[in-house]
């Protein structure tokens, strides 16, 4: 599996570089989530999968 370079810290997770927020990255047909106190575990999702999740969370139907 290739792992993202560039990753990207969700607006919720305040303005510090703390190690309390959750990491997103994509690559061609994949989406990798991370947090940052554990970098190294990563939920890897396809964009349609991820994106239905997202929808679903918006809703409150999770």
């Amino acid at each position: 599996m290739t792992t993202p370079q560039n990753w990207q810290k969700s607006s919720f997770s305040g303005g510090g570089d703390g190690n309390n927020c959750v990491e997103l990255a994509s690559i061609p047909g994949t989406i990798h989530l991370r947090e940052s106190d554990e970098p190294s575990i990563q939920l890897v999702t396809t964009p349609t999968s991820f994106s239905h999740l997202l929808r679903c969370v918006r809703l409150g139907r999770v």
